[in-house]
């Protein structure tokens, strides 16, 4: 696919395919940087024209071009030849957790390991022991990962869905431009994965669908019908299209929206009331007449319930809180005042102080944290003590010179395998806020995690817990980790939980958040930018925050400014 996220990915292989092969480092580290800039912009960059491209930092006329070449042709030459040097799936190996291009390099050159099949034989049988580094317990986590991986197979992140949904509904209004076009289905509910994508349209002519067969990434048809149609895009995911009729748009949205178990409970419902309902409307049981269908609002309220949002479409308690009038307010992206997390160069981010905080208040954004990490993360540049100081007051400086947004002077600290901090305590309380994450030794088991989280919960720097569960979707599961005891610690100190809003995190999950919220936990939306462009992924951080029953009262940077500081745990009284 020749969206963001697919170009990143391209990019990204060939940087692992040329580590495979020996090739020179800076050359690795060039298409691996340019995968991080792509996967991190939020403007679709196969709008951006050749003067654009070259002038991104990290993007230079070769790297340019061959983004033109993806754009202009869905392929591109230069990874076809170089994937032609390897067994096909040897790529699908690096798609497991733990496993780099240098163990894949060493399974492929001493085993001849070519196959996700071969490679489990092999560690079933104990045959990966042989090679310097293996033992049975990392055949015990490839197993594992081999697992993990059939499971994901077929799942997509939802902004990769999402923005394959907008330029797919982009093309179809060219042919109908008096439709309304628009996703359903886990998109629409803001699941962190989706299988596929549903598209409905209403109010769409008959050339409708054979315009939508014709979408230039269409590798084949599956069906194609007046009012359905189904295709195959290059990358493998599905999309299916229905054309529906405007007195059953709202029936029809409700019915493919899901999820299934809400469904089920909604009619039911229905039939209790003596009606039925399915994608054609509501209707009398009776004598099969018409009651609602136009809109989703009529139908929820022909049933006495308050309108669900989608997000909260899961059968999860939301029907009986309609019924009753109690359904949250939720949180919109309006909301936030402000990011609590992001980097410049002077760690791994993309772009100066200066830069990101424009880019912040373009976004609409009142106060942006800058938390470059700290210097346990050495291939990021971490900051020590006296170059975290250094940084702070650059970072005051600047904002003594910006009107319309406010920046803090913070840190991503790492909180060590013991659960201490990476830096002293007394060049963390110069700072306006500490972001504690855990960034090595994942595969602690769950006491030690858990103990090391209530550690740095218990330090009376730490203001936030950055990714708390470490996940990175669909390429590695969350660490071990007992979170009732962390979120209860993190309520008594006020300590704030972070959704962070990258769409391969989106961690805290939602059904974390609402733990944590339930349990007394604040919680934060930031999008750990690494570059200008990132701020608009806040929406995914909003979305899960909503799946999550969250209001702006759970949320601390909907506070503004002032209010934001004293909310913050070293601020507290009792913290």
């Amino acid at each position: 696919m020749t969206d963001n996220v697919g170009i990143a990915r391209i990019f990204s292989d060939i940087g692992d395919l040329l580590e495979i092969k020996g090739a020179n480092p800076f050359k690795i580290r060039a298409y691996r940087n340019a995968a991080d800039i792509v996967g991190h912009m939020a403007e679709s960059i196969a709008d951006l024209t050749d003067p654009d491209l070259r002038g991104i930092p990290g993007i230079g006329k070769d790297l340019a071009a061959k983004i033109r070449e993806l754009v202009d042709t869905k392929g591109l030459v230069y990874f076809d030849e170089l994937r032609q040097e390897f067994p096909a799936s040897i790529l699908d190996m690096l798609r497991l957790q733990g496993v780099g291009p240098k163990t894949v390099r060493t399974l492929y050159g001493e085993l001849g390991i070519e196959t996700l099949d071969e490679l489990e034989s092999a560690a079933t049988e104990g045959r990966l022991r042989q090679l310097k580094g293996m033992g049975a317990k990392k055949e015990a986590l490839l197993l594992r990962s081999l697992a993990e991986h059939r499971a994901r197979v077929g799942r997509h992140l939802v902004g990769r869905a999402d923005a394959i949904a907008t330029r797919l509904a982009e093309h179809l209004r060219t042919a109908a431009p008096d439709a309304t076009i628009f996703p359903v289905g886990s998109l629409r509910r803001g699941c962190e994965t989706c299988g596929d994508i549903d598209l409905l349209a209403v109010g769409a002519t008959d050339a409708l669908m054979p315009h939508f067969v014709r979408f230039p990434d269409v590798e084949r048809v599956l069906g194609q019908g007046p009012t359905k149609s189904s295709v195959l895009l290059r990358g493998g995911i599905q999309v299916d299209l229905r054309v529906v009729a405007s007195e059953s748009a709202g029936a029809a949205a409700q019915y493919f929206t899901g999820s299934k178990a809400h469904n089920i409970a909604v009619r039911d419902l229905a039939l209790r009331r003596g009606l039925k309902l399915n994608e054609y409307g509501l209707f009398r049981v009776a004598d099969g007449e018409y009651v609602a269908g136009a809109s989703e609002a009529d139908v929820y309220a022909t049933l006495g319930l308050a309108y669900v949002p989608p997000e909260l479409r899961e059968n999860r308690g939301e029907i009986e809180a309609a019924a009753n009038g109690n359904l949250p307010c939720l949180i919109e992206r309006s909301d936030l005042r402000g990011d609590l997390h992001s980097h410049t160069t002077a760690t791994d981010g993309k772009a100066d102080v200066e830069t990101m905080a424009r880019a912040a208040r373009e976004a609409g954004l009142e106060y942006l944290a800058v938390t470059d990490h700290s210097q346990a993360l050495a291939m990021a540049n971490g900051l020590d003590e006296r170059r975290a100081l250094d940084h702070a007051r650059r970072i005051r400086e600047v904002s003594s010179t910006l009107e319309g947004i406010t920046l803090l002077a913070g840190i991503e600290c790492d909180i060590r395998a013991d659960g201490t901090l990476d830096l002293a305590d007394d060049c963390l309380a110069e700072l306006d806020l500490v972001v504690a994450s855990v960034h090595s030794a994942f595969g602690q088991d769950e006491h030690q995690m858990t103990d090391r989280l209530l550690r740095a919960i218990e330090s009376p720097m730490v203001d936030i817990i950055g990714h708390p569960t470490g996940r990175l979707l669909l390429r590695r599961a969350p660490y071990k980790l007992k979170l009732e005891p962390v979120f209860d610690a993190a309520a008594r100190t006020g300590v704030a939980m972070e959704i962070n809003s990258q769409i391969h995190r989106l961690d805290l999950s939602d059904s974390h958040a609402r733990l944590a919220r339930e349990r007394g936990v604040k919680l934060v939306i930031s999008t750990d930018a690494h570059a200008p462009t990132a701020f608009n992924l806040l929406r995914w951080g909003v979305t899960t925050a909503r799946r999550a029953w969250a209001e702006p009262g759970d949320v601390l940077n909907t506070l503004p400014l002032d209010a934001f500081r004293a909310s913050l745990r070293r601020h507290r009284v009792d913290g």
